[in-house]
């Protein structure tokens, strides 16, 4: 299916209040300093409902403003050492395209999700985009830089605009959630490297991707989980199984014995602190590791440290250029309330992203029933051909079933 996208309208959204001048510089900490200026745009279609399209629009830029006030790095610009929180404003779209909402949901072919996305500059700190569809029903992306927060902070940056957009928008709500969203400056935590002596464009690729999701049920996941339990003598859990079987699929399926494989997960570290870390800190704070269970207190003390941030860096990222070691790269937020985002007109009929700039990066979601797993795979256009194709990961994978109500059939 072949879609056509045309813009209707730009304009960034300022935060109702400015930012007072002493936090116009937010530092990037050691933490930021390890993640490229790459978007991750999360994608929410929605069914019509009775708002119109200037309503909904409407609704949408008067409660991102309020939500800006208390995120402020998100309208600002991204420097080479930190965030210009200069209130520029976030870049907001509105599009419309020539398909029916039934048909993306009937097809949910991940590399036509790029439509859905705002033409992006490069110091951009974020961005978003309403999509309206011929049939009533939208599309609504988000997309913040990886230097300005991690998944969960975006998560904490949509409940709260969600939270702001339900209520009365004429009330300011923004004073009560700033006293739940810790103050900002992970810089004090993690201090910055002074030459932080690696290409993060390493990390992106040359080759041109593809990306496909793989939807497996709860049956599944139980059956994986039971099978690599006994092999690796230990319980494993549910990502850990399928980590392990997408892994081994994918190895076998594209049968490149020269290769090394490498796989490391991105580990929350709120939790794993000493004292822990509120959830909803806004930053970075997750790191890609090989080992989950040894990022402990102790391990992030030393991080810490400048010298273990060095050796840190050799460990994480001297393979990503190597071409005889295959990375692969998890990312596993299944109990995060991805479904969950609504600026009140009910809850998202499907989310999903779009395709990364990097290869081989695994996201596994929540199902929408909570139960299963999808797990969105971005690769080399070759490597996807054959794995898709793979006849064990086939017996795994299920076909999520097609719900629409009356107003997305329009």
């Amino acid at each position: 299916m072949k879609m056509e996208t045309k813009i209707i309208s730009k304009e960034f959204i300022k935060p109702s209040s400015p930012t007072p001048y002493h936090l116009r510089h937010l530092h990037f900490s050691f933490l930021d300093q390890l993640h490229p200026h790459i978007f991750v745009p999360f994608i929410y279609f929605y069914p019509k409902k009775s708002l119109t399209n200037s309503e909904r629009s409407k609704l949408l830029k008067k409660s991102l403003s309020k939500v800006l006030t208390i995120f402020y790095p998100a309208a600002g610009r991204v420097r080479n050492s930190y965030i210009d929180c200069n209130d520029e404003g976030l870049l907001f779209v509105e599009a419309k395209v020539n398909c029916e909402l039934s048909d993306v949901l009937r097809d949910r072919n991940l590399n036509n999700n790029n439509c859905f996305v705002p033409p992006r500059l490069h110091d951009l700190a974020g961005c978003s985009q309403i999509t309206f569809f011929n049939c009533g029903g939208i599309a609504l992306s988000l997309s913040l830089s990886h230097k300005v927060c991690d998944l969960l902070s975006f998560i904490t940056f949509l409940n709260c605009w969600t939270a702001i957009a339900r209520r009365d928008t004429d009330t300011d709500t923004s004073a009560d959630m700033i006293n739940n969203i810790p103050p900002f400056g992970s810089a004090k935590l993690f201090p910055p490297m002074d030459a932080f002596g690696v290409d993060l464009n390493v990390l992106k690729a040359k080759e041109k991707l593809v990306a496909k999701a793989f939807m497996f049920d709860n049956a599944a996941i139980a059956d994986l989980k039971a099978q690599y339990t006994a092999i690796n003598g230990r319980r494993l859990s549910r990502v850990e199984a399928l980590t392990d079987f997408i892994c081994s699929r994918f190895m076998e399926a594209t049968q490149d014995k020269n290769k090394k494989y490498r796989v490391t997960q991105a580990v929350n570290l709120r939790t794993r602190m000493d004292p822990p870390l509120p959830m909803v800190s806004f930053g970075n704070y997750s790191i890609p590791h090989d080992s989950t269970s040894s990022v402990n207190a102790e391990f992030i003390k030393k991080l810490q440290n400048k010298d273990e941030q060095i050796n840190f860096l050799k460990r994480t990222f001297e393979n990503f250029s190597n071409e005889e070691v295959v990375s692969f790269r998890f990312t596993s937020p299944i109990n995060v309330p991805l479904h969950e985002i609504d600026f009140g007109w009910g809850k998202p009929l499907w989310t999903t992203i779009t395709p990364m700039s990097t290869k081989n990066v695994i996201i596994l979601l929540p199902t929408k029933d909570g139960l299963g797993i999808e797990a969105l795979v971005t690769s080399k256009e070759e490597d996807m051909a054959k794995f898709e194709l793979d006849n064990q990961l086939l017996q795994y994978v299920s076909t999520p079933p097609l719900k629409l109500d009356a107003h997305s059939r329009l």
